[in-house]
């Protein structure tokens, strides 16, 4: 990743915070987005501490100004972006179709699905631009795109329409030199999984993952890294699960 450019939206918690820190210890420059300033300065103060180059900014993925203002201040602290990182993503609680209202829908749909489409729309634009032919967009899914539980709605049907927005985007941003890929973890202590896993169902989920444990945010790392680099080069389209063979259980 040296001498690379990246952006992550959602950098203040969770995956972004902890993919930051990856991508900046493979030699990347990383710009972290999120609403909660404070909460990325700390973490670039983390970054710069270690030896990297890091600059934080604010981010409100549900603004497209915001978005806009956040893709020209990457490019003043560093230059041409040549990786974007699609992590900004909410839940809604542990609630059914029926129980959910229209805010809670559109907060999760907007956030986890027309945020990725609003930002890769951006970025494709300014890779357009740089005339380079060389692009690359990693959209953070979710193993609820392929397992079917309860009381995960809207979050999990926002999750599989990123991973069909991740082929289509494949398809259409090759013109562009734009490779598209996504990284879907299983379950893995955040701040968004915490009131699931840390539950009475806790150990219910967990004798249904075959390594019989969750997931550590290190076990993202690898992959991670290969999405983001040449190493991946002629992917584009592709999902990597990274679950513990959680996909592969039965039911």
């Amino acid at each position: 990743m040296k001498d690379r450019n990246v952006v992550i939206t959602g950098a203040s918690s969770g995956f972004g915070h902890h993919f930051a820190g990856v991508l900046s210890a493979a030699g990347a420059r990383v710009v972290l987005g999120a609403r909660r300033t404070d909460k990325i300065a700390a973490r670039v103060e983390e970054i710069r501490a270690a030896g990297g180059e890091a600059v934080g900014l604010p981010l409100d993925v549900n603004d497209a100004a915001s978005m806009a203002e956040f893709f020209r201040g990457a490019e003043e602290a560093f230059g041409n972006i040549h990786v974007l990182v699609n992590n900004a993503g909410v839940e809604s609680g542990a609630k059914t179709y029926a129980m959910i209202d229209e805010d809670d829908w559109d907060h999760v749909l907007d956030t986890n699905l027309k945020a990725v489409w609003r930002a890769s729309k951006m970025y494709t634009e300014r890779v357009a631009a740089y005339g380079t032919k060389t692009g690359n967009i990693v959209n953070i899914a979710s193993i609820t795109a392929f397992r079917t539980i309860k009381g995960q709605f809207p979050y999990a049907v926002s999750k599989a329409a990123v991973i069909k927005a991740t082929e289509v985007m494949a398809l259409e941003g090759a013109r562009f030199g734009i490779r598209v890929n996504a990284l879907a973890p299983g379950y893995i202590l955040t701040d968004l999984s915490r009131l699931l896993l840390e539950s009475d169902q806790s150990d219910e989920f967990r004798k249904g993952i075959p390594m019989r444990r969750y997931g550590e945010f290190e076990d993202l790392d690898g992959p991670l890294l290969l999405l983001a680099s040449d190493a991946s080069r002629y992917m584009t389209g592709s999902t990597i699960v990274v679950d513990g063979g959680h996909i592969c259980a039965e039911l």
